[in-house]
């Protein structure tokens, strides 16, 4: 049996394309996003409306917020985002399960005193709570086993302020089964009526490190994104996946003093060991790229959203092996991690990384195979360097440039341009 590469002229967007896939959503196309953060919530609720097969492969690595709590408290990766994803593909309308839906985005007073918190949580467990008391029996006893888990756990002194109750009851249900993430997600996906398919990239517990182009190395995904600390003065140089016994570091961390890239070791400036990691992708997760019929690079925090999905061993190959196109979106407005850097730097950043999955040389990196398509909107967005359709293209590129931002949505994306010109090329 022969395999040959088939290529169409596209339309974009292709209104008949679209009538399509919006007619008949359960038998949609299989748009994979590597993602992360919240940039994508919006276009995921558009994107149910079109397709219920979309694919997204969520970064685990967040070290802020609701997250940092449970990954300190029980050696986790984080679920904030998988959760945030979940809910934005769920049905949450009276076909789906509303009732759960408003359970799992609910959160706990972030003013409220410890003993109260404990105690709602305790009734929230024991089906008393009217958020608990509101889901059908035996999704119930399901949901409330997973919170009741949670709480045998809890360290003493474990902070409820401002918890997500949908992140607690999938930390419950990550504890009881094994410490996999995959099972607990596949059965929270099936109560809430997710209309596509989320998994972590990996199930590891690692933070992300930079080190900056001045040489200083930060640890933790929040002190890089610029959103709860101040942004990074200095251009990132690298970044790569680290054990979690490497805590997120401050912003006056020790220089790097590597040059290679390669190194296996490094002191921490609060004593701990900065041990460079590259767990593999499980095959459930390369079995889903093989699947796609499109794979998107989307908007969206580059460094810790997009290329930490690239990081773990195994993701470049299996990119390289399927043959559908392959789109980026570049940000259209200033994002924080992207300081100094143009957009034909951070094309080629994207195709070095997945490249460094290959075994190649820079100069034999099938750089056609890995990226075929940046989608954008050079009228209206604000894309860092501009843009420059000959630069592009001589790195084998197609530059499709179309309105994808609206009056409305300014500066931003619009979701539905955004995603009927994206549906438009599988």
């Amino acid at each position: 049996m022969a395999e040959v590469r088939v290529s169409r002229t596209a339309r974009v967007p292709d209104p008949l394309r679209v009538r399509r896939y919006h007619k008949a959503p359960e038998v949609g196309p299989r748009v994979l996003f590597f993602s992360g953060g919240t940039a994508l919530t919006g276009i995921s609720r558009t994107l149910t409306r079109y397709t219920h097969h979309s694919i997204h492969l969520v970064t685990p690595f967040d070290s802020g917020g609701s997250s940092a709590k449970l990954r300190d408290a029980f050696s986790m990766p984080a679920i904030g985002d998988l959760r945030s994803r979940l809910m934005a593909l769920a049905d949450d309308s009276v076909l789906g399960h509303p009732e759960i839906y408003r359970l799992f985005t609910h959160r706990l007073p972030a003013e409220a005193r410890p003993e109260m918190l404990q105690a709602t949580l305790r009734e929230l467990a024991a089906g008393r709570h009217p958020l608990s008391m509101a889901v059908a029996e035996p999704m119930r006893t399901l949901i409330c086993h997973q919170l009741g888990f949670l709480i045998e756990a809890m360290p003493a002194g474990f902070d409820l302020r401002g918890a997500s109750i949908g992140n607690l009851i999938i930390a419950g249900g990550y504890l009881n089964h094994h410490e996999q993430l995959d099972q607990i997600i596949f059965l929270f996906s099936k109560l809430v009526h997710v209309r596509g398919t989320v998994r972590a990239i990996i199930n590891a517990d690692c933070h992300l490190a930079v080190t900056l182009e001045d040489g200083r190395r930060i640890i933790g995904q929040h002190q890089i994104t610029g959103k709860e600390v101040a942004p990074l003065e200095s251009p990132i140089a690298r970044i790569q996946l680290v054990e979690a016994s490497a805590k997120a570091s401050p912003k006056a961390s020790a220089k790097d003093n590597t040059t290679d890239g390669t190194t296996e070791r490094d002191t921490h400036n609060d004593g701990g060991a900065i041990v460079p990691v590259r767990p593999a992708l499980h095959l459930n997760n390369r079995q889903l790229i093989d699947s796609a019929e499109l794979i998107c690079f989307p908007p969206g925090s580059f460094y810790s959203s997009v290329i930490a999905n690239l990081l773990p061993s195994g993701v470049g190959r299996a990119i390289l092996a399927n043959p559908c196109p392959k789109v980026y979106i570049p940000n259209c407005s200033p994002d924080p991690e992207q300081t100094g850097k143009t957009l034909e730097q951070l094309v080629a950043t994207l195709i070095e990384t997945l490249c460094a999955d290959l075994d190649v040389s820079r100069n034999d990196c099938p750089n056609e195979h890995l990226l075929n398509i940046v989608l954008l909107d050079s009228q209206r967005g604000d894309y860092p360097g501009g843009v420059s359709v000959p630069a592009l293209e001589r790195m084998g590129l197609t530059v499709i440039d179309t309105r994808l931002i609206s009056e409305q949505s300014a500066p931003y994306y619009d979701n539905e341009l955004l995603v009927t010109a994206l549906l438009s090329l599988v």
